[in-house]
């Protein structure tokens, strides 16, 4: 009764502690209630030491190598059966919470939060040479952005005199929070394609200035001091330069709020491209990719191909597995 409390420091509601007992991969913190699991984790147990018990009460006091060889078996097949077995009650249970949600705002989170790359920073090792450790309070503010809990020690109202609840500080651009967090991605991307045999690694690469070129959208950027956030050649072929943008949206904004995680990923691609894509592909004659993330860490579909086919370029340099690579390049940008 003191454990969550003292994590949190701050007060959680019912369907807040269920939400807690669900693994990190499900939008949860994978800490379990022993009241409302203790009889299905015994079952478990039953089943996975059956083999064992069995050849137990046989009493025999040698074992042939065949027969060891089907005990061993077994024992893998019945580990396999409770871990699957556990896998469709999680699946059940987050489901059956996300209906019952009555906070429309923590229901769409929650639902976005189910997405891969949302937690990542929960399962992550905190090293302190990949400034992977968070302090308390660090701590304390993340879980509190993650499951919408009031924040602490914060004013009451903006410098800019809104309200300071947590969907304004994810998109106000007072204090420069906004900007950081984009330019953070935009240094790491660099960073992770210094990685790779990649050349022409630039930071905001200059578009080349527009003669008459008409584009089909009214959107597109026809401005001659245009940039994109990151450059390189060598990413999706030898010799082709890769221009790329980024984009980091708030879920919780009016906006975005009524959409569906992958409908609002989606628009937020359609933008980029109808804003850059044309003028990249045909003045620039490169390749384009618009990366964009959720401010809960949700990565677009062209982000994940992205990052996807950087982690082989990495891989491939380093010598070291493709999972490895993209395990790193996901903890990092969480």
């Amino acid at each position: 009764s003191a454990f969550l409390p003292t994590i949190l420091d701050n007060h959680y509601s019912s369907d807040h502690r269920d939400l807690f007992a669900l693994p990190a991969r499900d939008g949860g913190l994978g800490i379990l209630s022993p009241m409302t699991t203790a009889y299905d984790e015994y079952d478990h147990s039953r089943s996975a030491t059956e083999p064992l018990v069995l050849l137990i009460t046989e009493q025999n006091t040698t074992i042939d190598s065949t027969k060891s060889y089907l005990v061993a078996k077994q024992l893998k097949t019945a580990k396999n059966d409770v871990i699957s077995t556990k896998r469709r009650q999680q699946v059940i249970k987050r489901d059956a919470l996300n209906d019952r949600l009555e906070d429309i705002q923590l229901k769409r989170q929650h639902q976005e939060l189910c997405h891969r790359g949302s937690s990542t920073w929960l399962t992550t090792l905190p090293l302190s040479e990949h400034s992977f450790n968070l302090n308390k309070q660090d701590f304390r503010d993340a879980l509190a952005m993650r499951y919408l809990l009031p924040m602490k020690g914060i004013p009451m109202n903006c410098a800019c005199g809104h309200i300071n609840d947590i969907e304004h500080c994810l998109s106000c651009p007072l204090g420069g929070y906004v900007y950081l967090r984009h330019n953070s991605i935009r240094d790491l991307t660099a960073n992770f394609l210094r990685m790779t045999r990649c050349k022409n690694i630039q930071i905001e690469p200059p578009l080349l200035p527009l003669t008459g070129e008409v584009f089909q959208y009214k959107s597109a950027i026809t401005a001659n001091d245009a940039r994109l956030d990151v450059g390189a050649t060598g990413v999706w072929s030898p010799m082709v330069k890769s221009l790329c943008d980024i984009r980091v949206f708030n879920s919780l904004a009016p906006t975005n709020a009524s959409l569906s995680v992958e409908d609002a990923l989606r628009k937020h691609e359609q933008e980029k491209i109808r804003a850059y894509g044309e003028r990249v592909l045909q003045v620039e004659k490169c390749a384009f990719s618009p990366l964009i993330f959720s401010t809960n860490g949700v990565m677009g579909p062209t982000a994940e191909r992205f990052y996807a086919q950087v982690a082989r370029l990495i891989a491939l340099k380093t010598k070291q597995s493709y999972s490895d690579s993209i395990r790193y390049i996901r903890q990092r940008l969480s």
